[in-house]
């Protein structure tokens, strides 16, 4: 396999010992860790990997905006080459769910985005089409989507030239479930007029124009999807299914008899006799649609009858698609790892009920995420890196490599680390805040709840100080547009619970405090407090201060990991000369806003729509837009329903 790496920089630091030690136990098929910490490259790293070794790889991320940003970054070091995204295609989600207790049944309510589902059809067609792929996934990759040999198989291939009967050619196109529109075709469906036959494939922004002449495939032509404009003639074409479970026709029979012979062992295990009539009534139609179309709705929870798996069997999922000797990368291993550890029972005990109360038959507990366990199978058969600044002990153990990355390109260090008494932590740290604001930087303070980071910014507002708060009840709009005036100076301070999960990447904040740092936790432990500390690894003055009543071991393991880290940068500097400089990262002005609004200031009048500004609507319009093209979905629907509530939609 070839891949191009195109990043207009080479590897510098400790990146080229990394990359060659990780790149030669991947060629080995080895488990190994990247120890990188805080913007020393960790993703240029991995490109590296990839281009060296040659192998298709899965980028696996605990979230979707994590993994929009890793797909960002690997698609601009591979324009050339296949790098696809593959997360949840739901905006918004509520899964199916009864609750006994109130005899409360919540059918599955689903907003689907389009394009992250034709992202999710590419991935899989890139996968089989044997060219080299990259693909960014959030944790729902271990989620069931049907069987890759099914999928292979029934692959429509077509060369120019060859004999292909007309009815034949239709019935194919619905046998793997593309749907006819002759008037205003979409992916996924088919377009037939006279000898013409026009195929929006799922997965692809561009159709096929089949031209028949009699029973012989005269030419095949690419279309672009948006222009309409002819992208040339091709000698031959493979038209993947429109959806990823399918069976072919000979085999539906099959699985519609399985599911009703599942029906007839459930129901005399249900006593209660509401419960059976709606099993028997939901099951029956759904076989029945299976048996005339191939497809009803939850189709996902009949799985196993579609890919012939016998109660209890593992689902396929993406990781199926590649092979054992493709390379899985989990990034932040350190949270990744745990959320996929309980994703399992999770979605078992929600099942439970809906099956117990026959809204459900127990072939659903089937149409399921892997167990961790399962998960471990393809990460022992196949070449796996780990990825964080702070890897768990589970990583650790299981790497025959550590590769440490400890230098950043910029020569920055850790920050230095000073342990203070936390009796009268709040009065030392508005004296920290100050003196770091007159020195033109900002702050970062966290709590260890949601009710104290507001009172600490009302005492240090009352105190003339400059401050705001940060938790969890506010909305990712507001959160974002608090961090960008931060880093405009219109306040000196942020204080937040868990600053770990906003993403901050702020080179201004010259100091990081850390109140109760003795009171061990999630967000207290020795990962978290490194996490934490990171933050102030953007700005050559950054420090980090912890208030403590006595010396954890989470602490002073802590404290011990930056001082090594710390010594061995400021050792590799002093040897070659290099003088740390701060990150450099502009502000950008929201559209709308003029050049006193970038600065603060305050601009010109603008006419009011209600309470909210006509500049600010169009803000929030142009931000829906930047959020969704940058596949930012998440910030994309939280702007859209503000603006339904603002009567702009």
């Amino acid at each position: 396999m070839d891949y191009r790496l195109d990043a207009g920089f080479s590897p510098t630091g400790d990146q080229p010992a990394a990359i060659a030690r990780l790149s030669k136990g991947v060629l080995a098929g080895q488990m190994q860790t990247l120890l990188g910490v805080t913007g020393s490259g960790k993703t240029f790293t991995v490109a590296n990997v990839v281009a060296k070794t040659g192998r298709n790889a899965l980028v696996i991320s605990h979230n979707k905006t994590l993994a929009a940003q890793l797909y960002s970054e690997l698609k601009g070091f591979f324009p050339h080459n296949n790098v696809e995204y593959f997360v949840s295609y739901y905006d918004y989600y509520l899964p199916e769910s009864y609750a006994p207790s109130t005899d409360t049944y919540i059918e599955k309510s689903v907003l689907v985005n389009d394009k992250i589902e034709q992202m999710r059809f590419s991935t899989t067609a890139s996968l089989l089409s044997g060219e080299p792929t990259i693909v960014v996934a959030s944790v729902s990759c271990i989620y069931g989507i049907g069987s890759p040999h099914d999928y292979a198989e029934m692959a429509l291939v077509l060369s120019k030239g060859e004999k292909v009967e007309r009815t034949r050619l239709l019935s194919k196109l619905a046998e793997i479930q593309y749907e006819r529109n002759d008037m205003a075709p979409q992916p996924g469906e088919f377009r037939a007029r006279g000898n013409v036959i026009d195929v929006f494939p799922s997965y692809r922004k561009l159709y096929y124009r089949l031209q028949l002449e009699g029973d012989l495939l005269k030419s095949i032509t690419q279309f672009d999807l948006s222009t309409g404009e002819s992208l040339g003639r091709i000698e031959a074409v493979r038209i993947f299914p429109a959806r990823h479970f399918v069976v072919p026709t000979s085999r539906v029979k099959e699985v519609a008899n399985g599911i009703r012979g599942e029906l007839a062992k459930q129901l005399p295990n249900l006593s209660d006799e509401m419960a059976a009539y709606r099993l028997k009534t939901r099951v029956n139609y759904d076989a029945e649609m299976i048996e005339n179309t191939g497809f009803c709705k939850g189709v996902e929870n009949y799985s196993r009858y579609f890919d012939g798996r016998k109660p209890g069997d593992q689902p396929y999922c993406l990781l199926d698609f590649f092979t054992d000797n493709d390379l899985i990368v989990v990034d932040e291993s350190h949270v990744t790892l745990p959320q996929v550890q309980g994703m399992h029972a999770g979605d078992r005990s929600r099942k439970q009920n809906l099956v117990n109360y026959g809204f459900r038959l127990p072939s659903a507990f089937d149409n399921r995420p892997l167990t961790f366990t399962e998960f471990e199978q393809y990460l022992q058969r196949r070449p796996t890196i780990f990825v964080s600044a702070t890897p768990g002990e589970y990583e650790k153990r299981i790497s025959a490599v550590i590769a440490e990355q400890l230098v950043r390109p910029t020569g920055i260090v850790d920050p230095a680390v000073d342990v203070r008494d936390s009796q009268g932590q709040v009065q030392d740290v508005c004296r920290e805040i100050a003196a770091t604001a007159k020195a033109k930087m900002r702050t970062l303070v966290t709590t260890l709840t949601k009710r104290q980071a507001e009172d600490l910014a009302e005492h240090l507002a009352k105190s003339g100080i400059k401050a705001r708060y940060l938790h969890s009840e506010i909305d990712t709009l507001e959160r974002t547009d608090l961090i960008r005036r931060l880093r405009l100076g219109e306040f000196d301070c942020l204080v937040g619970v868990n600053l770990l999960r906003e993403g901050l990447d702020i080179p201004e904040v010259g100091l990081v405090a850390v109140l109760d740092a003795d009171k061990e936790g999630f967000l207290r432990n020795e990962t978290s407090l490194i996490q934490t500390s990171g933050r102030a690894a953007r700005n050559a003055d950054g420090r980090v201060v912890m208030y403590a009543q006595q010396r954890t071991a989470s602490i002073d393991n802590a404290v011990a990991e930056m001082q090594r880290r710390r010594a061995y940068q400021q050792a590799y500097n002093l040897k070659r000369g290099i003088i740390p400089s701060t990150i450099v990262k502009k502000v950008d002005a929201q559209e709308g806003e003029d050049e006193g609004d970038a600065t603060g200031k305050s601009g010109g009048k603008v006419a009011k729509i209600g309470s909210v500004s006509r500049r600010k609507l169009i803000e929030l319009e142009l931000d829906m837009r930047r959020a969704s093209e940058s596949l930012d979905f998440e910030k994309a629907i939280e702007i859209r329903e503000t603006l339904r509530k603002l009567g702009r939609l």
